[in-house]
Formats: structure tokens, sequence, C-alpha cells
């Protein structure tokens, strides 16, 4: 017997329309590199989305072309991630950050016939252009950048087009749900990106998640800030989510400093923002000089959030971040760090550790840990270890082209993550490391998240990261690169002293290494491969541990 529902595909148009139908009148505010703001309201940002449809008609862009965006997080952005897949086109979106080469590979896998670059980025983009075999236009956001303009027929100017193009006439329609959507690769830490091919009912199932209550919560009386780039995984979902939400949007073009981030928040009134680790740290020494009293919930993912982080934002605000962990593949948001009914009667110090886990999967996903060789599934007991894997309706199946050979992918059809977790009786999931950042010392497992986060206690590091070094006795142990804060002085047997308390003998590190500045990869997490590159020759002695 089947069910006597109407069957109506999932699909990014719904999204569209309902903004412009209910929330017209709400405000998208976008920061300018001249430092200034635009605001403009959904109504009009809607009517240039029906314009830019037109445009994508009149430039010959295939019925399931790939449009590229070189942008920040702007209003004009968001008119691509709805004119696009409205029309039945792939959103892709370019990260910034990429290494030339890379970028010519992922623009050339990817296909994108047109890319939309904002004039100042045009000096990254455009030493390129000649290397992408399939793009046969660029079209110019001028967002009164001095970058100058080449004079090339494949120039196209964004405003121009838009000013001499009709509106789209009625409803946009895509009749399956199944199409893609948006493409978005990952950031190519090992070997070249791999493309994540989100369709129209994974995008619109996601962004249902950040209205869940016990989530982000998005709402009509929200003002939201996406730090995170829409770049990176459709930012978050957030973009999407805040128009079904009706919500009003914040956001904050190139201005990344945290003296421009702060200053978005506290004039507009933002209520929830998000954004990786790094940025939130360097936010930190400034939040008591911000009026941030409006804000409820700071979202914060990419990589596993220092306790010290979340616990320095409760102390200064009275709001700890609120941990997501997910990864391009589960487009990306996987679970979330809220505390439940089940921590009530935890002391302030053993509810901070609960919200340094990565906590329990969000509706509609399912998580597991198993062992990476055997794949044998691993109990919730908060002390068994194993990979992360993934199911759900937003997870991804494969990547585009079938780069990989589906070595990510369990016979039964679950995403390997790569993240090694315990998980407790609850379902909180503790990351442990990454499976190719363990180290494995004298045939004990050492998590340098673990020991990460204990080093970021200290109160004159501002960053660490903990690699594996090889050792003669051991085969490995651990390196500690730590950053020091500005103006203090730190040396490794101060350091060495501080652990000493903390964690047990055989994890304190072998050695310390005091640099300028843990590198980055290009969505902002600390790119371990860069270090294990400068240190690989790396020799210790072999004292008793």
């Amino acid at each position: 017997m089947l069910g006597l529902m109407q069957d109506r595909p999932l699909t990014l148009p719904h999204v569209f329309h309902r903004a412009e139908q209910f929330f017209g009148h709400k405000q998208l505010i976008t920061a300018t590199p001249a430092g200034t703001v635009e605001t403009t309201t959904v109504a009009d940002w809607a009517v240039r989305v029906r314009r830019l449809a037109t445009v994508l008609d009149e430039l010959g862009v295939s019925a399931d072309g790939r449009v590229g965006t070189f942008c920040w997080n702007t209003a004009r952005h968001l008119e691509l991630y709805l004119a696009v897949p409205c029309t039945g086109r792939v959103l892709h979106t370019l990260n910034l950050r990429l290494f030339p080469d890379q970028l010519v590979y992922v623009a050339n896998h990817a296909e994108d016939e047109v890319v939309v670059v904002e004039r100042s980025l045009l000096g990254l983009f455009w030493p390129h252009v000649d290397r992408l075999e399939t793009v046969r236009h660029v079209v110019v956001i001028d967002d009164g950048a001095p970058t100058e303009i080449p004079d090339d027929p494949r120039i196209r100017h964004y405003e121009e087009l838009l000013a001499a193009a009709d509106p789209h006439a009625g409803r946009f329609v895509v009749d399956d749900e199944n199409a893609a959507a948006a493409m978005c690769y990952t950031s190519g830490t090992t070997g070249n990106p791999k493309g994540v091919v989100y369709s129209h009912r994974s995008t619109l199932l996601h962004s249902l998640a950040t209205l869940f209550a016990d989530g982000v919560g998005l709402g009509e009386r929200d003002v939201v800030l996406p730090v995170v780039p829409m770049f990176h995984a459709n930012a978050w979902g957030l973009p999407y989510g805040r128009l079904l939400a009706g919500s009003s949007m914040v956001l904050p073009g190139p201005g990344m400093s945290p003296d421009a981030i702060l200053s978005l928040m506290a004039e507009h009134r933002v209520t929830v923002a998000a954004g990786v680790p790094t940025i939130w740290m360097g936010l930190l020494p400034r939040l008591a000089d911000y009026d941030l009293s409006a804000l409820r919930t700071v979202l914060c993912g990419g990589s596993a959030v220092p306790k010290v982080l979340s616990e320095g934002f409760r102390s200064a605000i009275g709001l700890p971040l609120l941990q997501g962990w997910g990864m391009t593949e589960t487009s990306p948001v996987a679970s979330l760090g809220l505390l439940r009914t089940v921590h009530d009667d935890l002391s302030t110090d053993e509810q901070a550790d609960v919200r340094a886990m990565q906590g329990p999967a969000v509706p509609l996903v399912d998580l597991r840990i198993a062992d990476p060789e055997s794949g044998e599934e691993q109990p919730w007991d908060g002390v068994s270890t194993g990979e992360v894997q993934a199911a759900g309706p937003w997870i991804a199946a494969e990547y585009h082209r079938g780069e990989g050979g589906g070595v990510q992918f369990t016979d039964d059809g679950w995403l390997r993550t790569g993240d090694v977790a315990v998980v407790d009786r609850h379902g909180y999931v503790k990351l442990v490391d990454r499976t190719k950042d363990l180290i494995k010392s004298g045939g004990e497992w050492i998590s340098s998240v673990d020991l990460e986060n204990e080093i970021m206690a200290h109160p004159k590091v501002a960053e660490a990261a903990v690699i594996a070094i090889a050792h003669e006795k051991w085969v490995e142990r651990p390196l500690a690169c730590v950053v020091v804060e500005p103006g203090e002085q730190l040396t490794a047997d101060e350091l060495i002293g501080f652990l000493a308390d903390r964690v047990a003998k055989w994890w304190l590190p072998e050695a310390v290494e005091f640099i300028d500045e843990v590198p980055k990869t290009s969505v902002g997490k600390f790119s371990k491969k860069t270090l294990r590159e400068k240190f690989g020759g790396y020799q210790v002695a072999t004292p008793d541990v």
C-alpha cells in the first residue's frame, strides 16, 4: 500500500519562491572592499536573480552546464546561488585559496562553461584563464576595486548583462530532485581535489536541518553572518537556510580582519555567526571591545574546536562556541555539540568537556565508528576508537567522475571520513584524530588533537599543531609546533612542565619547535601536511619516555 501524498520534488526553486513571496522586506547587507556596506532587500535581490536567469540563457550555458564562481561572501554571490540551480544549471564555487594548478584542475575537471569573478579577485584568476579548457565567458562583478579589467572578448560585465536582461517570468521549475544543484571540491590535502556533487534534494534537506531547534535553529528574527566562505560547502547551508527561515543576512565580503567582522556583528545586531576556529581565535582578544549582546549562537567547525577557545568565548561574552562537525562530503553538517538534559547535573568544567566534543549526529544522519583495517564496528562506550563513517540523504555516495576509485566508501555504501573518534553511550562523537595524523609510539596511539588542545591551554600559546616524527626506538614521537602569543616568551621546558600534569608521560612532546604561524589549508584548517614536509627529516635523541 502506498501513501496518498503529492509527489512533489524537493528542489531549490521552492527556497527562492518562498523568500520572494514572504520575506521581500528582509535585508541583505554586504561589506565592500572600500570598507562601506551595501544594503538591499530580498525583493530587489529576487528581481536580480530573475534577470540573471535570463543572462545564463543568453550566454548559452547548456542545460546542466557548470557555472563557476570566484567570489567573496556577497549578495551578488547569493544571486548566483539561486539563479544557477533554479534554471537547472550547476553552481560550482571555486576555492579562492587554491594553488593555481589546483584551480585550473578543478575548473577543467568540472567543465565550467562560465566563471563569474569579483573584480578584486581578477589578479588571482585571470593569469590562468588561458589554461581553462571549457570556459567561454568570464563575467566580472565590479566590486569597486581598482584592479584593471583586461581588454579581452571573453570578458563580460555582470551589471551590464543584468541591466539588458528581462527578468525570468513565472515560477522556476526543476522536475528532478536528484538533479545536480551544486559542486564543491575537497581541499586537496592529498592528491588532486575531488568533486562532490550536491543534488537539489540533498541541498534542500540539509538546509532544512539548519532550522532544527536542537541545532542552529535559524528563524525569521535572526540576523545571520556566514564568515565561513561561500566556496566552502555552500557556507555550511546557511545561505539557503536563512532564505527558508526569512532571516536577515550580513555578508562580510573581503573584510576578514577581526575588527571588520566584530564591527559588522555589533552594528547589525548579528544573532548567528559561523566560521572556522582560526577566525574565532583572531576575534577572541577583541570581544570585550564590542557590543555583541545580540549574539545567541556562534557556530564553529572545519576542525576540532579547542576547549580553551570555546571557554574563552564563554568567559568574554557568556556564550561558548557551538561546535559542528562535517566535511565537504557531508554537505557538510553531520553532528552538532549541543548539551542535552543528560548533562544538566555536570559541573561547569565537565560541561565544557562535553562542548569540546563534536556531539551527536543531527537528524537524518547516521554515524558509526569502525576499525579502519578490519571494518569491524566498534561499541559506543567512550573508550573504543574507530574511523567515523557516515550515511544519510546529504552524504556523498561517490565523487565526480568516480575519482578515488571508491576507496572512501564502504561496501554497504557508508562514507569513510578518515576521522578517528570515540563515541559515548549518548552518541556524542569525540574526534581523536585524522587517520593520517595519529601518532603510533611504541605500539600505542597518541591523539594529536588532544595533545594540541592541552598545549593551547597554556596562556602564552596562540596556536599549536602536533605531528609525528620518526624515532629510532619508539618508531614515532610527537613534535609540537607552537606559535607564542605576541609579546610573550616561552621555552620548551616551560611548556613540557605545564603539560606534565595534564597528559600521560609518554604523550609529552619529544621536541618543541617555535614557529611564526601554523600553516593553513585553503579552508582554514591546520595544514599538517605542510608541517610534515618542513620537518620531514627531523631527528631526535632516544631517551626513555
